[in-house]
């Protein structure tokens, strides 16, 4: 059943790429913008849909884990790629936008997190 996970990444990460590449069409960018975080988003909503439907069999859920473990790499391989300096050269809306996303990024755990836990947790 690994073999399904691993076509549920392929599609997720097809995806991903496209809506990218779109978004990158819309504001101007000859590049991929956003297209790993929305296959990683694509990922783990198929995975919760699956789960809410009970059809996330053992083995498709050992074939989702296991991808989703390996994302963060391929996540910093899919972004090696990117021309960062081309991005910075191409003026400062790049670096407010990127300061933007991690400052909300880093909110965000703490309101996710929060919502997470089990009451009583930390006594």
């Amino acid at each position: 059943m690994i073999i399904q996970g691993v076509a549920l990444l392929a599609f997720c990460t097809l995806v991903g790429a496209y809506v990218g590449d779109l978004i990158g069409i819309l504001i101007g960018v000859k590049a991929n913008v956003g297209g790993v975080g929305v296959a990683m988003a694509l990922l783990i909503a198929a995975r919760y849909a699956l789960m809410k439907q009970g059809r996330l069999s053992e083995g498709l859920k050992g074939g989702v884990s296991f991808w989703s473990m390996m994302y963060i790499p391929i996540v910093v391989a899919m972004a090696a790629q990117q021309n960062v300096v081309a991005a910075v050269r191409g003026g400062p809306m790049v670096l407010i936008a990127g300061t933007l996303v991690v400052a909300v990024s880093f909110a965000l755990v703490r309101v996710l997190g929060g919502r997470s836990a089990s009451p009583g947790a930390g006594s």
